[in-house]
């Protein structure tokens, strides 16, 4: 299958409204992860990343007093629209300041589009009241690392650009993410890689939709019509390698952890 203008026009926009549409999983299996949290009624918490607010939702749930900040000011109207109960506001993960500190902070599926960590690590630090804690869930080593080695052989086949060097995100390892944790002064208490085969939507066409929301880094300067023809080589390729069943399920690897600031 082709792809169409429509999905190659919007290249990584961050349209809240087809997030919702077509990456309905990112927040699904993030509720797993909200047991980590256990939210206490009565707490305050900071989900960072909170992208159109369903999770942030989710953990209003348990009588806590939560807040959402995400980087996308697409996003957080599509939050505030959907949740109008409960607070938003857009702030970039990697340089936030809070005027109140926090139970804990929770993210999911954000960290790793953010480049500098040592930074994002200092505002959580700084956002947390002592004793505090902050739990995630983001790309580990080897995430969508099939994805990627196609993206990048495509590219640089027609273009001849290090395509490496476009590369968006950060997927560390857990000694790496602990480290950078440990060395700012928390205690890790949990951190777990796993494997993660992320079913995605429109049957063949699911390569091409996922380059859609997070490709725009590779794509930047070239024409919409040679985007859409590398999206279908680098489908072409993916397909044999992650195709199962009825459907491409995207090499999804996971770091989940948990950290605690120490009281004193």
């Amino acid at each position: 299958m082709k792809a169409t203008v429509e999905q190659m026009k919007s290249i990584n926009q961050w349209q809240a409204q087809e997030y919702d549409n077509q990456l309905a999983f990112v927040s699904e299996y993030g509720k797993s992860l909200i047991p980590w949290l256990r939210p206490t009624e009565g707490e305050s918490i900071l989900d960072l990343g909170c992208g159109t607010g369903d999770l942030t939702h989710e953990i209003s749930q348990y009588e806590v007093a939560v807040t959402g900040i995400d980087a996308s000011s697409d996003m957080i109207a599509q939050a505030k629209k959907k949740f109008p109960e409960l607070e938003f506001w857009e702030a970039d993960g990697q340089q936030f300041e809070t005027e109140r500190q926090y139970d804990a902070v929770f993210s999911n599926a954000a960290l790793h589009w953010m480049r500098k960590p040592r930074n994002v690590v200092d505002g959580v630090w700084h956002a947390l009241k002592p004793g505090g804690r902050f739990v995630a869930e983001f790309g580990g080593k080897g995430n969508v690392q099939i994805i990627v080695n196609a993206l990048e052989e495509v590219l640089e086949r027609h273009t001849g650009i290090k395509a490496s060097e476009r590369n968006p995100w950060y997927f560390p390892t857990i000694a790496q993410y602990s480290t950078l944790l440990e060395d700012r002064g928390f205690v890790v208490r949990q951190a777990y890689h796993y494997d993660r085969p992320t079913k995605l939507a429109d049957g063949e066409d699911g390569i091409i939709g996922w380059l859609a929301h997070f490709g725009d880094d590779y794509f930047e300067g070239f024409s919409s019509e040679k985007v859409k023809e590398w999206c279908q080589e680098i489908s072409e390729i993916v397909i044999p390698k992650l195709w199962k069943n009825d459907a491409i399920y995207a090499d999804y690897k996971r770091i989940r952890i948990e950290a605690f600031k120490p009281e004193v």
